[in-house]
């Protein structure tokens, strides 16, 4: 393909993913199966849910584009989640938009996806979500990509690029913190540490990145690229509450990243180094930026078998280093300097493709600072604690009634404390104690 008619079909298909999202946009990933002729269990560990097979990760790093050669497929799907959240203690605020301080029901989210091919090299996943709990709509993840496969010296090769709005959303790896367990979690009260690190989520849907990567061998793995904000105007008309705006990031962000993936059709490993580094203004009127470089370090083993049964080991292990430039200088840190670890270690079962089990643990440490953690008693960030979940999938196997269509999972995840903000207790200075944010989740999701 010559680059004149590579950067015509990558135009004409960013161009009709735009027109797709400003109609009304349907979503949901059993598009992909009915685009492969596969079933979903093929692409997903339990059928239904993010953590991706080896042909799952392959898939998108070809750029959603796999395809059983049959026209007609439309790339749109939709998915739902509701849910009812307990914690041990309720909530200190009770909140927004008139929910309780305790034992909420809620329809967590409705979302419509532009999902799959949308060209010979182009595909897609484009995702626009209704939130139940404050009943605004706006753009959620996105990763539109262009994937070429070649070879080199006699190996496959697949060249690709990803436009996406999310550091590590174009991710083909289940161990970042974008796809990384917990899959579903609460939109009330407490599903981790309340510190997180700039790779996660921290300008999440509020940037919009490019970024290049090549896979050879179908084992080496490397990407880089670049992120920019999107203008306050831009996100309001996307949805974005400005209030959670994080400001401007300045020029000359990198996200960057380094795997060995080896599928040996019964099992499956990879590993790998990444980072994501840049300058944050918080006040985009005001010049002065908040540094921060991280780097991370991943890993994961999946035994697959006969895919009767099927265990998966994951971990990440990120350190941050911050510069406070900006918080400094308006009184919001004490420390110029400073660091943030993250610590995350999970094991599913799944029998069958149908029952699933998941233990996980995770641990934030950073140092203290009397004005940045002004509210904790220990004035750190430090948190650990552990989550159990069990699921069902009912739906979404390739006997499954409705398949490839119907698509439906039921969850029952218990989220535990032994340290919040610093302290195992009174971390908040009022008398609660990490064990009191213990937060228990049912959750039913379903796609179609």
């Amino acid at each position: 393909m010559s680059l004149r008619s590579t950067l015509r079909s990558l135009s004409s298909g960013f161009g009709l993913a735009c027109l797709l999202l400003g109609a009304t946009p349907s979503h949901a990933l059993p598009s992909y199966a009915r685009q492969t002729g596969q079933d979903c269990a093929s692409c997903h560990v339990g059928s239904f849910g993010p953590q991706l097979t080896p042909y799952g990760i392959k898939f998108k790093i070809s750029g959603y584009t796999d395809s059983d050669g049959k026209d007609g497929h439309v790339p749109v799907s939709g998915m739902a989640v509701a849910s009812f959240t307990n914690t041990n203690k309720k909530l200190a605020d009770p909140p927004d938009h008139g929910y309780n301080r305790n034992n909420n029901v809620s329809v967590d989210e409705i979302s419509l996806f532009l999902a799959g091919k949308l060209t010979e090299n182009i595909g897609s996943f484009v995702q626009v979500t209704y939130d139940g709990t404050s009943g605004h709509s706006s753009i959620d993840q996105m990763d539109l990509r262009f994937a070429h496969a070649t070879a080199l010296a006699g190996k496959d090769l697949v060249l690709g690029l990803s436009l996406n709005n999310n550091p590590g959303v174009q991710d083909p790896f289940n161990t970042l913190s974008v796809w990384g367990f917990p899959y579903v979690s609460t939109p009330f009260g407490f599903s981790g540490a309340e510190t997180g690190s700039f790779a996660n989520g921290a300008v999440e849907q509020r940037v919009l990145g490019l970024t290049a990567y090549a896979f050879y061998d179908n084992s080496w793995y490397a990407e880089a690229g670049t992120y920019r904000s999107l203008s306050r105007n831009l996100q309001d008309k996307l949805g974005l509450d400005l209030a959670e705006d994080p400001g401007r990031l300045k020029t000359g962000s990198a996200y960057w990243r380094l795997a060995y993936f080896k599928d040996l059709k019964t099992q499956a490993y990879s590993a790998g180094v990444f980072g994501f580094s840049g300058s944050l203004q918080p006040d985009r009127q005001v010049n002065q930026a908040n540094g921060y470089n991280d780097i991370g370090i991943d890993a994961m083993y999946q035994y697959l078998g006969t895919r009767e049964h099927i265990v998966t080991v994951q971990g990440s292990y990120l350190r941050e280093h911050q510069k406070r430039s900006a918080s400094l200088g308006s009184g919001e840190a004490s420390n110029k300097f400073g660091h943030l670890n993250e610590l995350k270690l999970n094991t599913s079962y799944t029998y069958q493709q149908t029952w699933g089990t998941t233990l996980g643990y995770f641990k934030t440490s950073g140092d203290s600072d009397t004005s940045l953690y002004a509210d904790n008693t220990r004035t750190q960030p430090n948190t650990a604690g552990g989550i159990v979940e069990l699921n069902w999938t009912p739906f979404g196997k390739e006997s499954s009634w409705g398949a490839p269509w119907a698509n439906a999972r039921l969850g029952a995840q218990y989220t535990f404390y032994g340290k919040y903000n610093g302290s195992s207790s009174n971390y908040d200075g009022s008398g609660r104690s990490a064990s009191d944010n213990n937060t228990l989740f049912l959750y039913v999701s379903t796609a179609f």
